[in-house]
């Protein structure tokens, strides 16, 4: 799929099972963090939309003005972090790399790369500057 060109109804009719669409005040800057910190590649990159990958795996990116007229805005908050209560994990990305540069590139180090053997995983614990905690993960 060419994401840079495929049509918006296209697009969304080859989403299936699971996706991920997060509302961001700064489009460019959430795709630029995770393209920094854990490699994704981005596509359309505007200030109202964007298209990124992990491992092949679309994550969309909404400006607020995007959803104006979508009931969601109304439960954001004016300020500060969004994001309370989910985690995104990414698997197969390297959690030290991540946790490297992730203040460099506008994130908070919650939680530095730690092995959890009962779940054969090391992981850390990444907020992205709009506040949404990505998990880079990889077995150990």
């Amino acid at each position: 799929m060419d994401y840079e060109t495929i049509p918006a109804q296209d697009f969304g009719h080859a989403l299936r099972a699971i996706s991920i669409n997060l509302l961001c005040r700064d489009v460019v800057a959430e795709a630029a963090f995770l393209t920094a910190v854990f490699g994704m590649t981005a596509h359309r990159v505007s200030r109202d939309f964007a298209i990124l990958l992990h491992a092949g795996q679309p994550l969309q990116l909404h400006s607020d003005a995007a959803y104006a007229s979508h009931p969601l805005p109304a439960l954001l908050p004016e300020a500060g972090l969004r994001g309370a209560g989910i985690e995104i994990r990414l698997h197969e990305a390297d959690p030290d790399a991540a946790a490297r540069s992730a203040e460099a590139a506008g994130g908070i180090l919650l939680q530095a790369p730690t092995d959890k053997p009962a779940h054969g995983l090391r992981e850390a614990v990444i907020l992205s500057p709009s506040g949404y905690a990505f998990v880079p993960s990889r077995r150990i």
